[in-house]
């Protein structure tokens, strides 16, 4: 595609998504809290399970005045089921920043917006043309595989190289006067024509500026990380006090919530292996071996949790899962 044809791609693409562009509930506001909410949930997390949260957690929290004031345990609790926890803890401190720098009105200055806690350029572009329909350009997974098709480039879209030139694309191609519908058809194109595989050629309205010889076959990227196996060793220990968990230290992944105590096998020997559960974290397969104990003395930061206290207590799916059911045993 020339330069000459930008202007034209831009706009085939908006004038696309204006006609055929899906209904979800971020798209219809332009509310920059709401969107930040938006584009944080959907980071790493597929649409569907978003769009089972999204509306009620903004009902919880509709301003970053209401996330500001809430705990810590409050907001992790809130996150549970979406995983990667540090979003939440991130979009907290952005909600502190909003409140107590910016009076709780979210600033419409990139160089502010820039200035929050844990957001990046994608976030910076995404905010400033869906809230503020400003030209920015933003850089996704979608928008990659699309750019590397068009063009027809097998630089690998995961590398620096591949990063740099797809972030330049994207400042030149940007939409002038409607980002906000171009940004969400580049996206939209990639998630339901322009997909991974064998694309819908055929369906695409961007067809004629393609220059892919073989697009099932972009983009390249870098090779694979190997997947890593590991084994935990969990206690099952519930008396009358409580269960007994263990907090995650500052600078864990699951840093401020609650999980099983571990041990190690050999100390845990000997000891009725209640259950083996299998899940996957990122490139870790993890298979817990959990094992029941009559009474166990706290170590570090492990506390017992009274049982009605459990169900506000955050903690990472797997574990909650794996509680409720030994807990329904427990009184079936």
């Amino acid at each position: 595609m020339q330069a000459e044809q930008y202007q034209a791609f831009a706009q085939t693409l908006a004038d696309w998504f204006t006609a055929n562009g899906r209904d979800y509930p971020w798209r219809r506001t332009t509310d920059p809290w709401a969107i930040l909410v938006s584009e944080i949930m959907l980071q790493q997390t597929t649409i569907p399970t978003v769009l089972g949260r999204y509306e009620t957690w903004l009902q919880q929290f509709p301003t970053a005045a209401h996330l500001a004031t809430a705990d810590e345990q409050t907001a992790l609790r809130s996150w549970e089921g979406l995983g990667y926890y540090r979003r939440v803890r991130a979009l907290r401190a952005a909600a502190i920043a909003i409140t107590e720098q910016h009076g709780g009105v979210f600033p419409a200055d990139e160089a502010a917006i820039r200035a929050l806690p844990g957001i990046g350029d994608y976030t910076v572009g995404a905010i400033l043309s869906f809230a503020y329909n400003r030209p920015a350009p933003l850089v996704d997974a979608n928008v990659s595989r699309v750019f590397a098709r068009v063009f027809n480039d097998a630089t690998p879209i995961d590398s620096p190289a591949g990063r740099k030139k797809h972030w330049q694309l994207a400042a030149e191609l940007v939409h002038t006067t409607n980002p906000r519908a171009y940004n969400s058809a580049l996206m939209e194109l990639g998630q339901t024509i322009c997909t991974t595989g064998e694309p819908t050629c055929l369906l695409c309205p961007i067809r004629r500026f393609c220059t892919a010889t073989a697009p099932a076959s972009l983009p390249v990227k870098l090779p694979k990380k190997e997947v890593l196996h590991t084994e935990h060793h969990d206690l099952w220990c519930l008396t009358p006090n409580g269960l007994l968990l263990e907090k995650q230290a500052d600078g864990k992944r699951h840093e401020g919530m609650y999980r099983l105590p571990q041990r190690t096998k050999d100390q845990l020997a000997g000891l009725p292996l209640l259950s083996t559960q299998k899940y996957s974290v990122t490139r870790y397969k993890v298979t817990r071996y959990l094992y029941e104990a009559p009474s166990a003395q706290p170590q570090g930061e492990e506390v017992f949790i009274p049982q009605a206290a459990l169900a506000a207590t955050p903690m990472a799916s797997p574990d909650r899962k794996l509680i409720n059911s030994l807990l329904k045993n427990t009184t079936d």
